[in-house]
């Protein structure tokens, strides 16, 4: 069933309420399209809706509740998403880079920012500093504290143009021209060739760094549903000049991809953590997408 409560948290001139299902995410997805709610306005585990739509949301059909019977629902249906649980902030994502930055070259704060620019470019929906600080949050997750690898999760969506392959060679050409006056060329050439593995993800056996990148850059595959629908919400975004038609076939051909690797992640860790859930999230993606 969908659920709204009062709307009463005020923001850009009105105030705004919840609406949510009780049942499953693709009730509430579908329930918004039909109202006409925004998709910028999903956050995890509900839509934001302003005062002016109340009514027209419950002559659709949405039931009104009080904003504590609507967190009891959505709980006990399994839904919610924690604010720790979410995905950070733009602003909150670049305080915590500005942070891992100082670990891996201090003193090069004018090679951080030119980075920080460019995964802050208005372009990028997903592919941004939350994505960026996501990869680094999952390295250590995954115990991995080698500044090689660091410095190819910064490097390695440095370019973004939304060309598969082109991007990761830009990246990892990007990479070695800044880092070449900082290391020693030997791992200067492994943080390229680092980058150049998320092209693929196909890091081989005994590769214990790639493994570690290429799982930390997949791991938003293995998140909480309503994390997981804010990624795939955020790549529509990031192709909104495809028209849906296209968007589905070229989005149903990459998670098929996926779906095939065999094994998807390559980190023991990866495995435990990510693997079951991200079968789960993109074969219910996949579904929704060809029908």
């Amino acid at each position: 069933m969908i659920l709204v409560d009062d709307a009463r948290w005020p923001a850009h001139g009105t105030v705004w309420g919840h609406v949510v299902s009780d049942a499953s995410l693709p009730e509430l997805h579908a329930f918004a399209r039909a109202a006409g709610l925004p998709a910028r306005g999903f956050d995890h585990d509900h839509y934001d809706y302003p005062h002016a739509r109340r009514r027209d949301l419950i002559a659709l059909g949405a039931a009104p509740v009080s904003s504590t019977e609507l967190l009891r629902r959505l709980r006990a249906a399994g839904l919610r998403v924690r604010p720790a649980q979410k995905t950070p902030s733009r602003a909150e994502a670049s305080v915590r880079l500005r942070a891992a930055w100082s670990g891996l070259l201090p003193g090069r704060e004018t090679l951080r920012d030119e980075l920080l620019e460019r995964w802050s470019e208005p372009h990028r929906r997903y592919h941004d500093l939350r994505h960026l600080a996501s990869c680094l949050t999952a390295l250590g997750a995954l115990d991995c504290d080698d500044r090689l690898v660091h410095l190819a999760a910064w490097f390695h969506d440095a370019v973004y143009a939304g060309r598969p392959g082109d991007d990761e060679e830009a990246s990892a050409r990007l990479a070695e021209r800044h880092l070449r006056s900082h290391l020693p060329a030997d791992d200067v050439r492994e943080v390229g060739r680092l980058v150049r593995l998320t092209a693929g993800h196909d890091a081989r056996p005994g590769d214990a760094r790639g493994a570690a990148l290429t799982d930390a850059d997949l791991s938003i595959l293995g998140a909480l549903p309503g994390r997981y629908h804010v990624y795939a919400r955020d790549v529509r975004l990031e192709y909104d000049h495809l028209d849906a038609d296209v968007f589905a076939a070229g989005r149903a051909a990459v998670l098929r991809t996926l779906l095939g690797h065999d094994p998807l992640f390559r980190t023991p860790v990866g495995v435990q953590l990510w693997a079951r859930p991200a079968r789960t999230n993109m074969t219910a993606e996949l579904a929704e997408l060809i029908g």
